[in-house]
């Protein structure tokens, strides 16, 4: 699906326009922009973490470029939850506009405050509760209690003179949770009665049948599999899922054993769930993980990250024999999350790696030690029922969980007509009661890597990967800026090949003939006479080696 690049027209008076700018068509970077009678609300800012193809990418960015000019414009951005999905992208907005107001809850707040803080970011915070509502130029919010694989998530209910918007963030019907705190249905339905104009849910599980296991069935599970482990027991988990860590913990005192957290935002996260009340800590059962080399194997938990295998993450390193802590024999590992798309791979790799250590592997394949955070087909067919939206725009997902977002939609009597199926960039305008599609922003992926943002271009990844995969050739050539003959070269430099370099002696002569010709044709100029190099070297390469390297040329005027 690509839509052709079009600018939508000016905003209608008394028109809403909404127009992600991340988060369809892949699971990450989530943010949407909301513009009305001038103003801009986002909702959400969030990352996508990197996949083998794109090599030494730290982070992906929504594409924010449509804010650049308008800075002034954004009355506020409402953050959903916590999750790096959500809001790891917003140090990068501020630094376009350091006070931009944020709204969200409790937790949500302490952690993106904790965050800014290392990008020395003071923001300007609006901590919200469900049931709150809030008037921001001429928007009004109301926040409504979702339940997620989080604390504290939060969908907001969005009204402007166009009509009533309702933006789910990502939420399941879990209806036990472990902090009591459930999907508000009966504030869904009051919307529903109101009239929603428009509905913008979390598609993410769209595809998978039935209802989404409560996340109670999973603490069971893990204390059982600790309560048979010999040796050490090391759980791998996002480093926001307090949830998670709140059963790992559970587990431990029930085995006797104590907790040391590892990775730096795990350590962050925690400290500040526990200090604001959503984690549940007994006394002595944190350790630091400088102190627990001390205390017997059969005595302790690590809680890690790495769950996703990112190759610099707590886990991984573990897998690669690169970290203080090895697994070995009688040690059990937990993969205690969902893999996220595009994650799998490496995943499974970390996976073989632990297991020829001799550790024993547990993850979501082979015992039920977790559960999604998002709502399945059986949640969202009752939310459509419920709300009854006269317009969709299925968000948060891959084409295919959109796709899948929709039939829901249209088997609860929406209209094919009022659901949109679009992408990043696509404008929706609203106005009362009808919707449709106004333009086609051209919107890309803006890359982190290292200490640059939004400086390498996919070119640039395209040949890193043509150096991982089909190596590297470098050739050196001095010849005469009068006569165009050859001084010195052509010298030949190989990486990333099985063969000696002894193997381009062949190719040699063929350069300087080629060169030579050029000469007596008049040929001066160090472009075209690199391009001739290039030429003539990777036809021999393709046709000899059967690859593709990158070739770089050097030709020097002596």
């Amino acid at each position: 699906m690509t839509t052709p690049v079009f600018d939508p027209p000016s905003l209608e008076s008394g028109a809403l326009r909404v127009t992600p700018l991340g988060g369809l068509g892949e699971v990450g970077r989530n943010m949407a922009m909301y513009e009305f009678d001038g103003k801009i609300m986002l909702v959400d800012c969030g990352v996508l973490f990197p996949e083998e193809h794109q090599p030494g990418v730290d982070l992906i960015l929504p594409d924010m470029e449509p804010l650049r000019d308008r800075l002034n414009d954004i009355v506020g951005l409402v953050l959903t939850h916590g999750h790096e999905d959500h809001i790891g992208a917003v140090p990068y907005l501020l630094r376009m506009r350091e006070d931009i107001p944020i709204y969200g809850s409790k937790l949500t707040l302490a952690l993106i405050t904790a965050k800014l803080k290392e990008h020395r970011i003071t923001p300007v915070t609006h901590v919200v509760r469900e049931n709150e509502i809030r008037q921001v130029a001429g928007f009004e919010l109301e926040f409504v209690a979702v339940n997620h694989s989080i604390p504290d998530a939060l969908a907001v209910a969005i009204r402007t003179d166009a009509g009533l918007v309702l933006h789910t963030g990502d939420f399941k019907m879990d209806q036990l949770p472990l902090d009591g705190r459930i999907t508000d249905l009966r504030a869904f339905a009051r919307l529903g009665e109101e009239g929603i104009d428009l509905f913008l849910p979390d598609s993410t599980n769209a595809e998978v049948p039935g209802f989404t296991p409560t996340e109670s069935q999973i603490g069971p599970v893990i204390e059982q599999v600790m309560s048979k482990t010999t040796g050490r027991v090391i759980v791998a988990s996002f480093s926001s899922h307090v949830h998670r860590v709140q059963q790992i913990i559970d587990a431990a005192v029930v085995n006797g054993r104590r907790v040391a957290l590892l990775g730096r935002s795990m350590v962050r996260n925690m400290t500040i769930a526990q200090q604001l009340g959503y984690l549940t800590v007994p006394d002595g059962t944190l350790v630091d993980y400088k102190k627990s080399h001390d205390i017997p194997d059969d005595k302790i938990v690590y809680m890690s990250t790495g769950s996703q295998g990112e190759p610099m993450a707590v886990l991984s390193r573990m897998a690669n024999r690169d970290h203080a802590i090895t697994p070995g024999e009688g040690d059990t590992v937990i993969l205690a999350s969902s893999l996220i798309p595009g994650n799998e791979n490496a995943v499974y790799r970390v996976i073989d790696g632990l297991t020829k250590l001799g550790a024993n592997v547990v993850h979501k394949a082979n015992a039920k030690v977790h559960v999604s955070g998002h709502a399945a087909a059986g949640e969202l067919l009752y939310c459509y029922n419920i709300l009854q939206p006269k317009n969709v725009i299925p968000v948060h997902g891959e084409y295919r969980h959109l796709a899948a977002s929709s039939a829901l939609a249209q088997q609860t009597g929406i209209p094919e007509n009022n659901v949109f199926i679009v992408e990043n960039g696509t404008s929706v305008d609203l106005k009362d009661g009808e919707a449709w599609v106004s333009g086609q922003l051209d919107l890309g992926f803006v890359y982190v890597d290292g200490s640059s943002v939004g400086e390498i271009t996919d070119a640039d990844l395209k040949d890193r990967r043509t150096l991982g995969e089909e190596g590297f050739i470098s050739i050196i050539v001095v010849v005469d800026s009068k006569t165009g003959k050859i001084v010195t070269g052509p010298e030949i430099h190989a990486r990333g090949f099985a063969e000696d370099d002894k193997v381009f002696d062949k190719i040699r002569p063929k350069i300087a003939a080629a060169l030579e010709e050029a000469g007596q044709k008049g040929v001066r100029d160090n472009h075209a006479l690199s391009q001739i190099i290039r030429r003539t070297i990777g036809r021999w390469v393709g046709q000899r080696l059967r690859r593709r390297p990158m070739i770089v040329p050097l030709v020097i005027e002596a």
